[in-house]
């Protein structure tokens, strides 16, 4: 069965507060690692509450902002009419799950999602190539609202206005619905994080979440083998930050006061470039009066350092 609630006079928080009772369009692709912005680790804590919303950037201004434009280009291509769809769709064959969709098409069991993007990269999947942070977006959607087909229209600023069509695929619904099912029952609602991947989002997830320390010692014992491992990245890290300076040098060396050169599909350039910075020191030394207090002046930045040493 659908049910919906409405979002229209809902405030921005109450909006983020209804998106963390279930899982959304973006967050299935990041509990897949499907999305480049969002790791799964990001879904876990923002479903949580362990971290404050994001804050709002240009690009998720201009993206809202230019969403009506870019559903009006894709009615002038296809011929289709929109409409808006002001709810969050919930569907009890799928409890774990909500959608907030961009436009529904009239006339068909469709949606439509709308997206802009300086770059577009497309990956082969089942029934066509789609760019690949999305794709999983409109199954989840097809997943949620039970409607046969998604399309995606894409604006890649300046050059390009894609259209793209995706089928329902019961196989892979199924397998999405699976993944979030556990993901939600496992790892959300039995507060179990998920294992890290790697990513600067789960690293600034982690970093956030643990911010304070209480002073104490535990016993790493249990990761031999991963502390073992991390000396020896941290080497080859070493090793070939060295190889990567002198195959520059070598290059430089040929170069000489060129500031460019090419082969092939590489081209390189080595131009002269300067940086202006503000000297606060100066400022004070030459405008600032003998024992004035700036410490209001000042903005602290606080944070942990982890290290690792190897004790001989």
């Amino acid at each position: 069965m659908i049910t919906k609630t409405d979002t229209k006079g809902m405030t921005r928080e109450e909006w983020l507060a209804a998106r963390k009772q279930g899982i959304g369009g973006s967050d299935a692709g990041a509990i897949l690692s499907m999305n480049p912005y969002k790791s799964a680790f990001d879904v876990y804590a923002d479903k949580l509450g362990l971290t404050e919303p994001k804050p709002d950037t240009e690009a998720m201004r201009q993206g809202r902002d230019l969403e009506e434009y870019v559903a009006k280009r894709f009615e002038e291509q296809t011929g289709k009419r929109v409409r808006r769809e002001n709810h969050i769709i919930h569907n009890s064959d799928y409890p774990f799950a909500l959608a907030n969709i961009d436009r529904a098409v009239i006339g068909e069991k469709a949606g439509l999602e709308c997206k802009t993007t300086k770059c577009l990269s497309l990956r082969r999947y089942k029934n066509g190539e789609f760019p690949e942070e999305y794709y999983c977006q409109c199954v989840h959607y097809m997943m949620v609202t039970g409607f046969d087909k998604w399309y995606l229209a894409v604006l890649v600023f300046g050059s390009d206005f894609m259209v793209f069509e995706i089928e329902r695929d019961e196989e892979e619904i199924e397998a999405l619905a699976e993944a979030e099912r556990t993901f939600w029952e496992n790892r959300v609602k039995a507060r179990v994080p998920p294992a890290p991947d790697g990513s600067a989002g789960t690293d600034n997830v982690i970093s956030t979440v643990y911010y304070d320390d209480s002073g104490g010692a535990v016993d790493l014992t249990p990761f031999d083998k991963e502390l073992q491992e991390l000396s020896k990245v941290k080497e080859l890290i070493g090793e070939y930050e060295k190889e990567k300076r002198r195959l520059e040098q070598t290059i430089k060396l040929y170069m000489k006061d060129s500031s460019e050169g090419s082969y092939g599909s590489y081209r390189v350039t080595w131009r002269k470039q300067s940086r202006s910075s503000f000297d606060v020191s100066a400022l004070i030394r030459d405008f600032v009066p003998e024992g004035t207090d700036l410490t209001d002046y000042y903005k602290t930045t606080k944070y942990r350092v982890f290290k690792v040493k190897e004790i001989d």
